[in-house]
């Protein structure tokens, strides 16, 4: 999709822009572009209340009721309460794996569409596209699509069953970029484009309103060579807009242990860096141990991967391996085997040392190679310590250092320090979102604005029925997804529901009108997008 030959008109102010290409904008996208979701008049949904309260105004569409009132008594796996109705709406009782029909149906009403521009620095699907190809996600499949479009029925034409009802990351990928085709939401869509700067305008004097000034950097291809590639050029923007989404995700910087030797070049940060080093052939079963720290889906993955390889792994980690809070713990046995069976490997080979520490640690400096994972000074607390050959975990253990020598100075919660000798170290302990184009990376927008945001532990504060940024420098600052706290498809749909349905009110207190004249006419056309300044 070629979107950089498009023009804004000079001056005018944009309805809405949405950072970030993921399915969070692109559900949004299809909220915004006059897609509007209203009960079906033969439809029935398992919950008896939530049913009666919708058939209280049939006539209305959803963007139009009173959300509120329509999430009060709803309980579900998200603490949103947004994400929770969109998901029972869209889902009726899934978590309880029953495949009941949605009581919604959509219909195309292009007089409701709100004008507006999703950026993101790849093709639509955002991070989808730089996850493992071969890995099945975490989700059921039907928690991955998007409304309008059955992921399965999409899948079933590309002559692939679902295995375990679930699907690859580079299928999830796909399935988003062909979403915004079949859709045809591709006009709304500025691909290549990194933003450096959103920032709160003034009103001017002439009693133009304040705004949102966006700013950055579009990919551009250039003139083509006499090989016949072409040379790529970053072509500055820069526009207003009365709304702007933060829907960025927050996989943009891989978190780090601020430990000594973090820098080393055996230390990596993605997963990717460790199938980079097996396609080179650096890891075989020959190769010292690779650690990898961290419990998390990454880290198991990475585990898996090594492993496969018979390559050598410590692993080492914060929790317990009983604590209720690993994610390994959450996750239901049948539907994934193979995180069941790292849980196993985790559970099963525990590093134990039967010296004292100090001797320990002093024969383990002396002796450190991948022979230490059978020897008899570590033992593990499987009946059937081979079950896993070549695996060894540390449960709380955390990183003290690593060394130039190769060597990971590992300790324990009760300060007992143990050496090993490593190839490669994978710190996979999850990502922070880029937020560089905000003052302070956005650190002010978060639930405790003295910390950096994160998904989990320090989110963007939003109101939860509107996804309004509590601490905005102004009126429409929104964001979702996870920046907000959703990791999972199937609930960031619900901060979409919450910000169209916003937008939609907005746009009925001012008559009808959210954007200019000729902003909404030069949309009609095929020349809509972001200007060079």
């Amino acid at each position: 999709m070629d979107h950089h030959n498009k023009e804004i008109p000079p001056g005018e102010i944009l309805p809405v822009v949405v950072i970030g290409n993921g399915p969070s904008g692109i559900c949004l996208s299809y909220l915004l572009s006059g897609y509007t979701p209203y009960l079906s008049p033969d439809a029935s949904h398992p919950n008896p209340l939530l049913h009666s309260k919708l058939r209280e105004q049939p006539h209305l569409s959803l963007l139009e009721q009173d959300l509120e009132y329509l999430c009060e008594g709803l309980e579900g796996r998200s603490s949103n309460p947004m994400a929770v109705l969109f998901d029972s709406l869209l889902l009726p009782d899934s978590d309880f794996g029953l495949d009941h029909t949605s009581p919604l149906e959509w219909r195309y009403e292009p007089e409701r569409a709100v004008p507006h521009l999703v950026l993101g620095k790849g093709p639509p699907g955002g991070a989808w596209h730089a996850m493992e190809g071969s890995m099945l996600t975490l989700s059921l499949a039907n928690w991955m699509e998007l409304p309008g479009l059955k992921l399965k029925d999409w899948m079933r034409e590309k002559r692939r069953n679902v295995r375990n009802d679930r699907a690859t990351p580079a299928e999830i990928a796909s399935y988003y970029q062909h979403y915004v085709s079949q859709m045809s939401l591709e006009q709304n869509f500025a691909c290549g484009t990194t933003v450096t700067s959103v920032t709160r305008q003034p009103g001017g004097q002439e009693g133009s309103p304040p705004c949102w000034r966006v700013t950055g950097l579009q990919r551009r291809e250039g003139e083509e060579l006499g090989d016949g590639c072409a040379v790529s050029e970053e072509a500055p923007f820069s526009f207003y807009a009365h709304n702007v989404v933060l829907a960025t995700g927050t996989h943009d910087i891989p978190a780090r242990l601020g430990v000594e030797g973090e820098s080393l070049p055996y230390v990596c940060h993605s997963f990717w860096e460790l199938e980079a080093a097996i396609s080179r052939g650096e890891l075989d079963q020959s190769s010292d141990p690779v650690l990898v720290v961290g419990a998390g889906l990454t880290a198991a993955d990475a585990v898996l991967a090594a492993h496969h390889l018979n390559t050598p792994v410590y692993h080492a980690f914060r929790r317990s391996v009983s604590d209720p809070g690993l994610i390994f713990n959450q996750l239901p046995k049948l539907l994934y085997p193979e995180y069941h069976k790292v849980h196993q490997m985790m559970t099963q080979q525990q590093y134990r040392p039967d010296p004292p520490p100090r001797e320990h640690a002093r024969n383990l400096r002396e002796n450190s190679s991948p022979s230490a994972l059978h020897s008899p000074s570590a033992s593990t607390s499987s009946s059937c310590p081979s079950s896993y050959p070549g695996y060894l975990s540390f449960p709380r253990y955390r990183v003290a250092a690593f060394r130039p020598d190769r060597k990971c100075v590992l300790e324990s919660d009760l300060g007992q320090r143990t050496v090993v000798q490593i190839s490669k170290a994978l710190v996979l302990i999850g990502a922070h979102p880029n937020l560089s184009f905000l003052g302070d990376n956005g650190r002010s927008l978060g639930v405790n604005p003295e910390e950096p945001i994160t998904c989990r532990r320090n989110p963007v504060e939003v109101h939860p029925f509107t996804n309004r940024v509590v601490a905005a420098d102004g009126p429409g600052l929104y964001a979702m997804g996870p920046l907000v706290g959703e990791n999972f498809v199937r609930f960031l749909k619900g901060g979409a529901l919450a910000i169209a349905s916003d937008l939609a009110k907005t746009q009925r207190g001012r008559g009808g009108v959210l954007a200019t004249d000729r902003w909404a006419g030069a949309r009609g056309g095929a020349e809509v997008g972001v200007p060079g300044s």
